[in-house]
C-alpha cells in the first residue's frame, strides 16, 4: 500500500482544486442568480449560492487523476473499472443533488438517483463482499445481498450527510475528520497486511479530505457558499465507497484485544456516529410523530437543539465537530496502540463535552437561537 506521502500530495490537490473551483463557481453562481433566498428554517440572512457540489466534483477528478499519475498507486488503477465506477456513482449522485438544488426533485425521485448511484457503485466491483460481526464470524455475501447492502449503505450515508448539513461549516467538518480518521485506520490495516495493496479505500478517504479542507474555507460562518445537495450527498457516496472498500472486502483473520477496534463493521459506524445518530433519530421523530411524513422537514436534529440551548452558530459547530473527534479517536487509538488505556481518558473528555454543551449556555445567557454574530438561528436545508 502507497505510504503516507503519496496520499498527502493527493490530498493536497483535491484540496488546492476544490477550493479554486468553488470560488469560480459561486462567482457563476452569483452573476445568473442561483442563489438561496432565507426561508423560515435558514440561518443565513443574505441570498447565498448552494452549487458547492459541482466544485466538490471537481476536487474528486483532480485527485483520482493525480492518484493516477502517481506511481504509488498503479495498484489501485490496475482494476480500473472500479475508479471509474466511483467516478461514475459519483457523477450521478452529484448530479442528481444538483437538480435538486436548482430545481427541487421529489423525494421518490432522490431515492431513485441514490439507487442508480449505489448501484453503479456496486457494478464497477466496490461492493460488500464480507460482512465480519465482532467477537462472531465472517459472513461471506451472496451477489444479490451484497449489491443490495452496498446500495442500502450509500442510501444511508448520503441522507446522513444531507440531513447534517444545516450549519455553515458542520457537514464538511464533521465528514474531514471521520475521513481523516478513516484514512489512518486504513493506513494501519495495510501496514498489518489486512488489505492488498489495489484496495482504493484509504485514497478515497484522503481525497474527502481534500474536498472538504479546500471548501471549508468558503462555507465557515458566515458561509459564501453551500455544498447544497449535490455536495452532501457526493460526500455520503465517496464515504461509503471508501468504507466499503476497506471494510466488506477482507476475510483475513486477526485477534488479540484489539479485535473489536479492527472490525470494519464498527469503525464507520462510530466515526460517523453524529449525522448517523442525527439520522437514526429524526426517522424515529417522524414516525412517532402523527401527522409528520419521513420526508417532512423539521426543526429538531441536533444543530437546531443546540441552537435552542443557547449556543451560538459557530460554537454549535464546534460541539459536534468535537464530539466527532472524540467519537474517532475512541476507535483509532486502540488500532495503533492494541489496547483500549484511551478510554478513560476519552471518557473524561466526552464527559466535559457533554457538561458543556448542556450547561455552558446557563453561565452564560444569550437569547436561543442566537448565534455569535447575532443571526437568528435555525437551519439550511433538512
Amino acid at each position: 500500500m502507497p505510504g503516507i506521502v503519496p496520499h498527502l500530495v493527493v490530498g493536497a490537490v483535491a484540496a488546492l482544486v476544490t477550493a479554486t473551483a468553488t470560488s469560480l463557481v459561486r462567482r457563476f453562481a452569483v452573476g445568473v442568480g442561483l442563489l438561496v433566498v432565507p426561508g423560515e428554517r435558514d440561518v443565513h440572512t443574505a441570498p447565498t449560492p448552494r452549487l458547492g457540489g459541482p466544485a466538490m466534483l471537481l476536487g474528486l477528478l483532480a485527485g483520482v487523476l493525480a492518484a493516477w499519475l502517481v506511481g504509488d498507486f498503479a495498484e489501485v488503477f490496475a482494476a480500473p473499472s472500479e475508479m471509474v465506477g466511483v467516478v461514475a456513482a459519483a457523477v450521478v449522485i452529484c448530479a442528481v443533488g444538483v437538480i435538486d438544488d436548482v430545481r427541487p426533485l421529489s423525494a421518490p425521485a432522490k431515492v431513485a438517483g441514490m439507487v442508480l448511484s449505489g448501484s453503479v457503485l456496486s457494478l464497477s466491483g466496490v461492493s460488500l463482499v464480507v460482512l465480519r460481526i465482532p467477537f462472531l464470524d465472517v459472513v461471506l455475501l451472496s451477489p444479490d445481498l451484497s449489491a443490495l447492502l452496498t446500495v442500502v449503505w450509500v442510501g444511508l450515508l448520503a441522507n446522513a450527510m444531507n440531513l447534517t448539513d444545516g450549519l455553515d461549516g458542520l457537514a464538511a467538518g464533521i465528514v474531514a475528520i471521520a475521513a481523516a480518521t478513516f484514512f489512518l485506520y486504513a493506513l494501519r490495516l495495510g501496514d498489518e497486511g489486512l488489505l492488498f495493496d489495489g484496495n482504493p479505500g484509504s485514497m478515497l478517504a484522503v481525497i474527502v479530505v481534500g474536498i472538504c479542507v479546500g471548501f471549508l474555507p468558503h462555507n465557515v460562518h458566515p458561509a459564501r457558499i453551500f455544498m447544497g445537495d449535490g455536495g452532501a450527498l457526493l460526500l455520503g457516496l465517496l464515504m461509503a465507497a471508501a468504507t466499503v472498500s476497506v471494510g466488506g472486502r477482507t476475510e483475513a483473520a486477526y485477534s488479540g484485544q484489539s479485535f473489536f477496534f479492527f472490525a470494519p463493521v464498527f469503525i464507520p459506524v462510530v466515526i460517523l456516529g453524529v449525522p448517523l445518530f442525527d439520522m437514526a433519530f429524526a426517522a424515529v421523530r417522524r414516525v412517532a410523530t402523527p401527522g409528520l411524513k419521513m420526508t417532512s422537514p423539521d426543526k429538531d436534529h441536533l444543530h437546531h437543539r443546540l441552537l435552542r440551548l443557547g449556543h451560538g452558530h459557530r460554537r454549535a459547530v464546534l460541539i459536534l465537530w468535537g464530539w466527532t473527534a472524540l467519537l474517532s479517536g475512541f476507535v483509532l487509538w486502540p488500532t495503533y496502540s492494541g489496547d483500549g488505556d484511551a478510554i478513560v481518558p476519552i471518557g473524561v473528555l466526552a464527559l466535559g463535552l457533554g457538561l458543556f454543551t448542556v450547561l455552558h449556555p446557563r453561565f452564560r445567557a444569550s437569547p436561543a437561537g442566537v448565534t455569535d454574530s447575532g443571526v437568528v438561528g435555525g437551519g439550511v436545508g433538512d
